[in-house]
């Protein structure tokens, strides 16, 4: 009794599971780029044409640059003259200032006996936050005596949202929730930003560091 045919796979099963197991190309540079020939392109975007690549590597050799594979896929594939270690910077800068365009969460903590100069620091920092498109939870958290008058934890947030009047608006309001009162602002439009605490701004303040990423499993914590 003949056996029953089997089934066809789909002529690219395989191949989707070399895809989905596959890392991500590595982007070739000199003697690691494989096509017989390649279009060149200087730095400057200037269009040297099509040529053997064992002469555009002694081209760029002769000028003390690196041949990098750009566009692997163009027919020929399209190399630049560049040096490779000022490129990579380049890429990483570029994909930072990509994710710095997502919208996050960003946390301030503040005291109820948070001092003036402490104060004017984190409104800065809640500036730069907003200015760049991150949403900002405040967290306050009462101690001990601070208990009895939790309305002194309200009237700062509200202070907040005054001071912070001209860079967010108000996205969930002021909530008490045991021993600790939270809020989260919302950056205004870009050309209707305008930073009340510029000067207290700190040199090198890195905005995007997940240092000051809003956590939930840290709330109400120090």
């Amino acid at each position: 009794m003949p056996l029953p045919p089997r089934p066809n796979k789909p002529a690219n099963a395989r191949g989707n599971n070399r895809d989905k197991n596959s890392k991500a190309p590595q982007i070739r540079v000199n003697d690691r780029i494989r096509a017989p020939k390649v279009r060149v392109v200087t730095a400057k975007g200037e269009q040297l044409g099509v040529m053997p690549t064992r002469d555009a590597l002694a081209k760029a050799k002769e000028i003390g640059l690196d041949l990098v594979e750009v566009a692997p896929n163009a027919d020929p594939p399209v190399c630049r003259l560049i040096d490779y270690g000022k490129y990579k910077y380049m890429q990483a800068k570029l994909q930072k200032n990509n994710k710095a365009k997502t919208t996050r969460m960003k946390e301030v903590k503040l005291r109820v006996g948070t001092d003036v100069n402490d104060y004017n620091v984190k409104m800065a920092r809640t500036e730069q936050f907003l200015d760049h498109g991150h949403k900002v939870r405040f967290q306050l958290r009462f101690r001990a005596r601070e208990n009895a008058h939790k309305e002194l934890g309200l009237e700062m947030m509200a202070k907040v949202v005054e001071d912070m009047k001209t860079m967010a608006q108000v996205d969930q309001a002021a909530k008490l929730a045991g021993n600790t009162v939270t809020m989260v602002l919302a950056p205004l439009p870009a050309n209707q930003r305008v930073k009340k605490f510029k000067k207290y701004e700190e040199e090198d303040f890195d905005t995007e560091s997940e240092e000051f990423d809003a956590k939930d499993d840290d709330l109400g914590e120090e």
